[in-house]
């Protein structure tokens, strides 16, 4: 609802350039449009005399020292005006580099006090260094004729890293849960093939444990118990080419598949593990080595993020082989990675096969949210059905891969983003459990 008094200020500012009309076309009526232009500029002059200085306004910005990936965090900003009057609103807008979603303009209203607190949203859309730029600020004065901007250059680098927190939530709700019901214990004796001691044999328990030697020397049934063997090699093949590095969800799904491998490797360490970082596009790049013990976890957070994105097709044969290559024993070897039909799957599978003659090898990939939902979209138009059946076609070819995988004797997990880290934790303590290793 525009007021009257600014209505009447509008209408004097459109009848300006009129005024300036008239006094060249008649010299004799320059008295009445020098006044009336007299009167606007004072006007002008008034509102930003009367209206909040520049020099009166400061801004504080607390910008976060990390940013995670596929999480939001806030940036608080204070504004404040250290003398005269406030304005009735206030527009702001945060300028940030390619690597932060954009920050529309915002109008703010009501003050406390003398300040106004704002937090901006700051979500990631990959990893690497953001930078916030500079923080635009403008108000007007009372009368509306005049607006004042204020402009501050930030220059602020904040390092955007996996999904650590999501990872720490996790790990602490996976083992609260295990040690309230007990499922550590029976998953570290009881099962698995590592001798741990001997005791007297009781109803129920599995004859083949009896340990007939220890039995006759002692001359009562003695049994063996055993536990779950530690020390295993568990190593994280990260594809980051090209069909790992699209996003899902608005999340690339290299970085879905790093924070559900952080989880992982934080469960693996802790379970006693030895575990390795492999990154790989259309060459080898990343190789961390062996790393064991819980406080190796920081260093494969570091190592993380340095697995950065590419553009380029996956290199299986050069990128596997070097791998096999850098293994002495047998070992879990996780793939991370992607694929869009046979054609290109099959030098995937050529060198996957190659892996499980001596490792047991875990194929690791999501859900094609993208063609379930074209291939289960009605069909109105033509354009509707063609689609559909071209996503049917290569939903079916991949079924045809996954398939040919568990024929190799590969571990599989397709399942959607939330629940990635979930099935990744649950099949690693089913293999640990039937001793695969």
């Amino acid at each position: 609802m525009i007021s009257p008094t600014a209505r009447a200020i509008f209408l004097m500012l459109l009848g300006l350039p009129l005024m300036v009309g008239i006094a060249l076309l008649r010299p004799d009526l320059w008295t009445l449009s020098a006044g009336w232009i007299a009167l606007v500029g004072g006007l002008m002059f008034l509102d930003a005399m009367v209206g909040p200085a520049l020099r009166a306004f400061e801004t504080d910005v607390h910008a976060p020292l990390i940013l995670y990936a596929g999480d939001s965090d806030p940036l608080p900003v204070t504004f404040r005006f250290t003398r005269g009057s406030l304005p009735a609103r206030l527009e702001v807008q945060l300028e940030t580099s390619e690597l932060l979603e954009d920050q529309p303009t915002r109008g703010l209203r009501g003050w406390e006090g003398r300040e106004r607190r704002y937090d901006f949203t700051l979500t990631p859309l990959r990893r690497g260094t953001a930078k916030l730029v500079r923080l635009w600020c403008r108000w007007q004065g009372p009368l509306g004729l005049v607006q004042k901007r204020h402009l501050k250059e930030l220059d602020t680098e904040i390092v955007v890293t996996p999904n650590i927190r999501w990872v720490k939530d996790e790990a602490v709700r996976l083992f609260s849960r295990d040690a309230e019901f007990g499922i550590k214990t029976q998953i570290e004796r009881g099962d698995g093939s590592e001798f741990d001691a001997l005791r007297e044999f009781a109803a129920g328990m599995d004859r083949r444990a009896i340990d007939w030697k220890h039995s006759a020397r002692h001359r009562h049934l003695l049994a063996k118990e055993f536990r779950t063997e530690r020390n295993h090699n568990i190593v994280f093949a990260f594809d980051t080419g090209r069909l790992m590095s699209e996003p899902l969800g608005g999340v690339p799904k290299i970085d879905r598949a790093i924070n559900a491998g952080l989880l992982l490797s934080y469960v693996s360490l802790r379970n006693g593990d030895r575990t390795m970082y492999f990154g790989f596009d259309a060459r080898p790049g990343l190789s961390s080595g062996l790393l064991s013990g819980s406080r190796s976890f920081p260093r494969m957070q570091s190592l993380a993020s340095r697995l950065d994105y590419s553009a380029e097709e996956s290199n299986y044969t050069l990128a596997l082989s070097t791998l096999a290559g850098q293994l002495e024993r047998r070992s879990l070897i996780i793939i991370f990675s992607d694929f869009v039909d046979t054609i290109s799957a099959e030098l995937m599978l050529e060198n996957v096969r190659r892996l499980t003659d001596r490792h047991l090898v875990l194929f690791a990939t999501f859900e094609d949210e993208a063609l379930s939902s074209m291939a289960d979209a009605p069909p109105e138009t033509t354009e509707d059905v063609s689609r559909a059946v071209i996503a049917g076609n290569l939903l079916s070819e991949r079924d045809v891969v996954l398939r040919r995988l568990q024929r190799m004797g590969v571990q599989i997990i397709e399942t959607r983003p939330e629940h990635f880290g979930g099935a990744l934790i649950s099949r690693y303590l089913e293999i640990k459990r039937r001793d695969m290793l």
